[in-house]
C-alpha cells in the first residue's frame, strides 16, 4: 500500500470516533480529502461530504460510516467506580480486563480498566459466565464518587485502548476497521479518480456519515439531503474462514480473496452487474454474498430514500468483527477504491440505473 495512504488509514483507525461522537475522526477525513475535491462540507450532525466534478451527471454517492462501537458513562457509584452503556453492538463477553479510554471534556483522555474479579475469589466455575453490560464497571483509580465526578461526566464516550498494528504479510489488526476502512476507501477513490486524469462524467459525492452502529442514522440524513442518482456503500463483512463459523448459515468468505459484493434486496441488479464488469476489466477478484431481508448496513436505508436510490454494497472481509482485534487484508482493502473509481469512470453522461422490465 502507498505509504501516505497507509499512514492515513492508521491515523483514521486510531482516532476515537464512537457513535454520536465522530467529530475527531471526521476532521482527519476532511483534511485528507479536501485536496482531491472541488469542495467539502459537513452538516448539522457531522456527516461530511467531498464533491468532485461538481455539476456533472449523474450524481453518484460513495458512502461509508465513520463511527465505531464503544460505550458511554452511565452511572458513578459511591466508591468512584463507573458503569456504562453500550454505543452499538459491543460484546460484554470480551470486556473484562480491558483497558479503556474515557474521552472527557474537562480532562482530556482518561485511562481506565474494566474490572475483572480474580478466579480465586469466585466459588465455582459456573459463576464466571458472560456478564451483562450493567454488571461491568470501570476503575479510574478514584477514591470515591466525588473525586470521580471531578474527572468524568455522565454521557462521555468510551473506547477500547487498542490500536492499529501490521500483522503477518499484508494483514493488519485494529479495533475499528468497522468501518474506518469504508471511509478510507471512499477517500482513496477520490484520490484515484483525481490522479487518473481521465474524463469523468458523473458528479462524485464522497460521504463519511455518522451513527450507523446505532441505527443507520447518518445515512438516512445525508442520502435525503444529497438526493443522489445512485450510491455505492462500503462496509466490512464477516470473514468466515476461521474456527467456529457455520458456513452453511453465514456463507464462504475468505480474507485475502478480494472484496465482496452482495446480491439481492437493496442491491440494485444493474449496479451489481456494472461492478462485476468493472472488476473483470481491472482483474479484481470478487467474492459473492447474498441477503434476505436486510444487509445490516447503510445500504438498507439509502436505497429506499425518497423515490428509491439505486444502490450497491461493497464489503471488506473482516475477522473477529466488533472486537478489539479485527483482522483484515490490506491487499483486499486496496482493491475497493480501485473498483469504485473504475465504476465512477465507467458512468456515461446522464446514465440511469433502472431495472429492466
Amino acid at each position: 500500500m502507498r505509504q501516505q495512504s497507509l499512514e492515513f488509514l492508521e491515523t483514521l483507525v486510531n482516532t476515537p470516533s464512537p457513535s454520536g461522537h465522530e467529530y475527531r475522526g471526521q476532521r482527519i477525513w476532511l483534511d485528507y480529502v479536501k485536496k482531491f475535491a472541488d469542495e467539502t462540507f459537513s452538516d448539522a450532525y457531522g456527516n461530511c461530504v467531498a464533491v468532485l466534478n461538481k455539476g456533472g451527471g449523474p450524481r453518484i454517492m460513495l458512502a461509508a460510516h465513520a463511527d465505531e462501537i464503544g460505550m458511554t458513562v452511565n452511572y458513578i457509584n459511591e466508591d468512584g467506580f463507573i458503569y456504562f452503556r453500550k454505543l452499538g453492538g459491543i460484546d460484554p463477553a470480551i470486556l473484562r480486563g480491558m483497558r479503556v479510554n474515557i474521552h472527557t471534556k474537562r480532562n482530556g483522555t482518561i485511562r481506565g480498566v474494566i474490572g475483572n474479579v480474580a478466579p480465586h475469589l469466585t466459588k465455582q466455575e459456573g459463576e464466571r459466565k458472560v456478564p451483562k453490560i450493567e454488571d461491568l464497571f470501570i476503575d479510574i483509580g478514584a477514591q470515591n464518587k466525588k473525586e470521580a465526578q471531578k474527572i468524568v461526566q455522565i454521557g462521555e464516550p468510551i473506547t477500547l485502548h487498542h490500536y492499529f498494528e501490521k500483522f503477518r504479510g499484508d494483514l493488519a489488526i485494529a479495533r475499528a476497521f468497522d468501518n474506518r476502512i469504508g471511509t478510507f476507501a471512499v477517500a482513496e477513490t477520490l484520490r484515484l479518480i483525481t490522479e487518473s486524469k481521465k474524463k469523468i462524467n458523473a458528479e462524485i459525492l464522497a460521504v463519511s456519515n455518522i451513527m450507523e452502529e446505532v441505527g443507520l442514522l447518518g445515512a438516512r440524513q445525508i442520502a435525503y439531503s444529497l438526493n443522489p442518482d445512485a450510491a455505492l456503500v462500503v462496509d466490512v463483512t464477516h470473514a468466515t474462514d476461521y474456527p467456529g463459523i457455520n458456513k452453511q448459515a453465514h456463507g464462504d468468505v475468505k480474507m485475502g480473496k478480494g472484496p465482496t459484493i452482495t446480491h439481492g434486496g437493496c442491491n440494485h441488479p444493474e449496479m451489481v452487474k456494472r461492478l462485476e464488469e468493472v472488476a473483470a476489466k481491472k482483474k479484481i477478484s470478487l467474492q459473492h454474498e447474498t441477503m434476505s431481508a436486510t444487509s445490516g448496513t447503510d445500504t438498507d436505508v439509502i436505497f429506499w430514500t425518497r423515490g428509491g436510490i439505486p444502490s450497491a454494497l461493497i464489503s471488506l472481509p473482516n475477522r473477529y468483527m466488533h472486537s478489539p482485534v479485527e483482522v483484515v487484508s490490506l491487499k483486499d482493502l486496496e482493491q475497493i477504491p480501485e473498483l469504485m473509481a473504475g465504476f465512477a469512470l465507467s458512468v456515461k453522461k446522464g446514465e440511469q440505473f433502472k431495472v429492466k422490465i
